[in-house]
């Protein structure tokens, strides 16, 4: 028998700002995005509202060993915690599983940059290089490019003991979080999961490699789906995390339960099939079975050309009483993009904005997911 799955606990954060207010009012109207389009010209960003990081990292050591993303991801998971009412239970920390959605880690911009320019002139560029490497990286920058790194904050900072695992790989890796999550509740593996991912934004490196493969929009700000004339990626600065658990153990506990999770699926089309991607997504949603007449329709598309006009395809074919696209609200997040649309979809059930919603995201390259919430 398969346990009914619920969320206790939301921690987000983004360009809008923190906590399940701010986005509850964002997603109840119409609420103009924080898009920069000076800071990285010409690509436009949703760099993150300023946060108070003392109030979930209290220690300034911990805040100075970490990346920007790791801080927004601890910060994120204390949030969570602190909804879900666990931060000072100490008995449920030592059960709580992690699974976190990461991406690679962080480069020193500034020593990556002094390290190419000498290599232009160097005679010996091999021996250059590893002198250059060995002699100007901080002690604490290779641990900060660890992707596991910021499950292993969240147990430092929250003292959350009990197993974590890290998933990579761009968007999908935030679905399979979630997904796995869900599933490990569902079949009694877990009685609670803290499952999440957090992507910084406002990094050059990640820029370039975007823009290497064609993914970035260019000039100003445009809706998700109405990019035809620049398609890509406006990329956010956003961490979410989500408290899940036994229907039965919250309720045993007292806790607020928020929403239901009652679905995640993910697949893997072919992307050189014209159509596979809105096919794969469809199937994905058509097993979760019959919806209500207007649900709510949550997207983490991308605005990559060619997959984000197929899964508006797909949604286009879902009743729906409304239709947002989580990247008008708060930019594109890789890793984050799927977790972040589930809380957002968590946050309108839980105010009473929808009584269902359905959630579906393609990555810029590969992979789908889609997930089911009903009200609590």
């Amino acid at each position: 028998m398969m346990r009914d799955v619920v969320i206790t606990g939301i921690g987000l954060a983004s360009s809008l700002g923190e906590g399940i207010e701010t986005h509850a009012a964002a997603l109840a109207s119409s609420v103009a995005p924080v898009v920069d389009t000076e800071s990285f010209a010409p690509y436009p960003v949703h760099r993150l509202k300023p946060l108070e990081l003392d109030r979930q990292i209290p220690k300034k050591s911990d805040q100075r060993q970490m990346e920007p993303w790791q801080r927004l991801g601890v910060y994120a998971a204390g949030l969570a915690l602190d909804a879900a009412g666990l931060k000072d239970d100490v008995e449920a920390k030592s059960e709580l599983q992690v699974i976190v959605a990461a991406g690679g880690g962080e480069r020193d911009h500034a020593v990556d940059s002094a390290i190419l320019t000498g290599l232009r002139g160097a005679n010996q560029p091999g021996a250059f290089l590893n002198e250059r490497l060995m002699g100007d990286l901080r002690p604490t920058l290779f641990l900060a490019q660890l992707s596991n790194l910021l499950a292993g904050n969240i147990a430092i900072v929250h003292g959350v003991t009990g197993a974590s695992r890290t998933f990579m790989g761009e968007e999908q890796a935030g679905v399979d979080a979630i997904r796995t999550a869900h599933a490990r509740v569902a079949s009694s593996q877990a009685d609670v999961m803290l499952v999440g991912g957090a992507y910084n934004a406002e990094r050059r490196d990640m820029l370039l490699l975007l823009e290497a493969g064609g993914y970035l929009r260019k000039g100003d700000f445009a809706p998700v789906f109405e990019r035809q004339d620049a398609p890509g990626l406006i990329t956010g600065s956003a961490a979410a995390f989500l408290v899940l658990e036994s229907a039965e153990r919250a309720k045993a506990r007292g806790a607020k339960v928020l929403a239901g999770l009652s679905h995640v699926a993910a697949a893997r089309a072919r992307r050189s099939e014209q159509g596979a991607v809105e096919a794969s997504l469809r199937k994905l949603v058509a097993g979760f079975g019959a919806v209500s007449s207007s649900p709510l329709v949550i997207s983490a598309a991308t605005g990559a050309a060619g997959v984000t006009g197929e899964e508006a395809s797909a949604i286009a074919n879902l009743p729906a009483a409304k239709r947002v696209a989580t990247g008008d609200l708060v930019g594109h997040s890789l890793e984050a993009a799927f977790p972040i649309s589930v809380a957002l979809a968590a946050i309108a059930l839980a105010n009473g904005q929808a009584s269902e919603a359905i959630v579906t995201g393609a990555g810029h390259w590969r992979g789908e997911g889609a997930a089911r919430l009903v009200k609590a």
